[in-house]
This record gives structure tokens, C-alpha cells and sequence, in this order.
């Protein structure tokens, strides 16, 4: 049995916890798919088209409701395309036998909601995505659903990201205001912290362009989603810059990449989330990517100066974005040790340091 303090696991233990059968694999953990808070989720050989979105429910495993609800199977092992609009269910190569005193819980990975792919864990007899209750035995499965560009994917493609956690790690309100007057965790002098710590949006600009963002292109081509740089911007994105207004209108269905205007930083010894959508603050979802590891944005790990980036979708109605406008709150969870390799100083790191960016697939 692996001996385990409370809080988030770091990479030390995550590669523990594999060594010990906690968490199994098809086939070997690649280099670099052990992050310093969390694990990357890899597509196994299968894939399945489905009629919609489903949670199996107790007592009911995953494979039972694909027999009812797959129109067909599809192998990833040559690489497949996923077209916008579907809904697909994908073994994952990783397994989890989870002891009674470790839970788990997944999100996208950075890259995969900043091409506004929809990504959820799902596991047999669940009853919530993304979320993995502790003593769990069996298999993983994701949920894909690409939302504005066809993807490719295959066999190995990482969609997700899996943080274990032992014991309860979420910092209080204020116990988080205490970290941030020792150890600030955003560039504002006075945040709002409810809850989590505030996140606003900035439209003022970056650059002498003033550039706030992006919105995606509809009909655009084809990103192959293990190939960094293969995509140029101008072919899927349009970008959209400041006016003496500073706001922004979200048109409804649309999709935008757009970045914090406080700075965002991460201590060694802490994880953050973005939280979900918020509707108190709007009708738009912000950030499905949401784990921020230790030493993003932090001068520990080369980073000072990280803005989040923001992945939004507007939802039913149009909306008005304002410069400074709150859009998402960050909370922040304790480690159980402090990661040997921070966020930004080893293999994996395409954020550190970053304004506003698009993924790493467009050059």
C-alpha cells in the first residue's frame, strides 16, 4: 500500500500509485504524461459514434449503454476524424483501482479546450462527469464532442488530465487571502475572493494592436490534435481587437479566446481550477480547461506574469463583455507534497509565461 499524505498527489506519487496497481495501463506511461499535479488520460483503441450525451447511473457500466446507444464502432488505431456536432465515447488506456481513501477527478487538458473540444471523463455506475469516487475499480472512458473544428485523433491522443486527491485540500476563503498577502495568487492589489478568487476579463488589448482575442472560424479545416504548429491562425481564426468602448458582444454559438487581465500565479505548494460556468456572472461558459498546476505564472518556475487564458462560448442570448468584468473564479487546493519539477520548468509546459495564446497547434 502506497502511504499517502492529505491533499492534491504530485508526480511522485502519481508514478507510486502506478507502480502499486492503483492506476493501470495498457501500456507504459509515456515521458511526459506525468505532470506535476496530475496525469495525462490517452485514447485507447476504440471509439464509439453515440446518440447523445449519457451518465450510466448506479448499478449500469458503460459498455451495457453503448450496446443501446452506439451507432457504430471506430478504430483509433490508424487515426480517425471527429466532426463537430457528434458525440463520441473513447476507451481510455488508463484503469483505476482506488483505495477508500482516494478520489479522483478529471478535466480537459489546456490544449483540447482552446480548440473547443469537449472532453468529460465518465466511469461505470457513474452519476457525475469528471468526477471519480474514492474506492472506484474499472475502466475510464471520454466523452468527445468537438464543438468547432474536426479533430483527428488516434490511439495515444490526450484529451484529458486526471488530479487524485486524498482528504479534503480546498483552501477556505480565508485561508486562500492568507496565501495571497504572503504569497500573492493574482497581480490585483484586492481581490475578490468568494468562493475562489476572482478572474475579469481583459479588452483593453495586448500589443500595439491592441488585440483582445479571437473568435473561431465555421467551416475551417481539420486539426490534427498531435501535431503542434500544424495549423495556420489566419485559416481558423479571426481576430478581434480593442475600441474606445472595451467591451465585447458575444454572438450566441460562437466561440472566443480571450486571457485574464489580472496575472495569474500558482505557489510550489498549491493546484488550482478554474471553476465551472458561474450563471451569476453571465449567460456564457468560461474555461473547460481548468487545472492550473503548481508554478504556473510563478517567478519560482520562470513564469511571473501568466495571464489565464479564457475558452468562452456564449450561451442562448447575446452578451455584453466590459472591460474588467469578473467571468470566472479560481480556487486553489493544497498539495500533498511539493512537485520535485514545477509547471513551466520541464516537458509539457506550452503555457508558462504566457498573454493572450492560442493552443499549440497554430502557428
Amino acid at each position: 500500500m502506497v502511504a499517502l499524505q492529505d491533499g492534491i498527489q504530485s508526480a511522485d506519487a502519481i508514478a507510486r500509485l502506478a507502480e502499486a496497481g492503483v492506476i493501470k495501463t495498457d501500456a507504459p506511461f509515456a515521458s511526459d504524461q506525468i505532470q506535476p499535479a496530475s496525469l495525462d488520460l490517452r485514447l485507447g483503441r476504440r471509439a464509439y459514434r453515440v446518440r447523445a450525451s449519457f451518465l450510466p447511473g448506479p448499478g449500469r457500466d458503460v459498455r451495457d449503454r453503448l450496446e443501446h446507444l452506439s451507432f457504430h464502432e471506430i478504430d483509433l488505431t490508424a487515426g480517425a476524424i471527429l466532426e463537430t456536432g457528434s458525440v463520441y465515447i473513447a476507451e481510455l488506456q488508463e484503469s483505476l483501482a482506488l483505495p477508500a481513501d482516494l478520489s479522483a477527478a478529471a478535466n480537459p487538458k489546456s490544449s483540447t479546450g482552446r480548440i473547443d473540444v469537449f472532453t468529460r471523463v465518465i466511469t461505470d455506475r457513474a452519476q457525475e462527469f469528471d468526477t471519480i469516487g474514492a474506492g472506484y475499480h474499472g475502466p475510464l472512458y471520454a466523452e468527445i464532442s468537438p464543438r468547432t473544428f474536426p479533430v483527428l485523433v488516434r490511439t495515444g491522443t490526450r484529451l484529458s488530465q486526471l488530479r487524485l486527491r486524498k482528504g479534503a485540500a480546498r483552501l477556505s476563503d480565508e485561508e486562500l487571502l492568507a496565501l495571497h498577502r504572503r504569497d500573492p495568487v493574482v497581480t490585483s492589489a484586492e481581490p475578490s475572493i468568494q468562493d475562489g478568487v476572482a478572474v475579469s476579463v481583459d479588452l483593453e488589448g495586448f500589443g500595439p494592436d491592441k488585440l483582445v482575442g479571437y473568435r473561431a472560424k465555421r467551416h475551417t479545416g481539420l486539426v490534427d490534435v498531435d501535431k503542434p504548429g500544424s495549423c495556420r491562425v489566419a485559416d481558423f481564426w479571426e481576430p478581434l481587437y480593442a475600441d474606445e468602448s472595451r467591451t465585447l458582444i458575444l454572438d450566441p454559438g460562437q466561440f472566443y479566446i480571450l486571457a485574464s487581465k489580472e496575472a495569474v500565479r500558482v505557489p510550489p505548494d498549491f493546484a488550482a481550477e478554474m471553476v465551472p460556468f458561474d450563471p451569476l456572472v453571465g449567460e456564457f461558459r468560461v474555461h473547460y480547461a481548468g487545472f492550473f498546476d503548481p508554478g504556473f505564472g510563478h517567478e519560482a518556475a520562470g513564469g511571473e506574469g501568466a495571464r489565464a487564458v479564457l475558452e468562452v462560448r456564449s450561451r442562448d442570448v447575446p452578451f455584453i463583455l466590459e472591460d474588467g468584468q469578473i467571468v470566472g473564479r479560481l480556487v486553489y487546493e493544497r498539495m500533498a507534497e511539493r512537485p520535485k519539477m514545477l509547471y513551466g520548468s520541464g516537458a509539457g509546459s506550452n503555457y508558462q509565461a504566457q498573454g493572450l495564446k492560442l493552443s499549440k497547434h497554430f502557428r
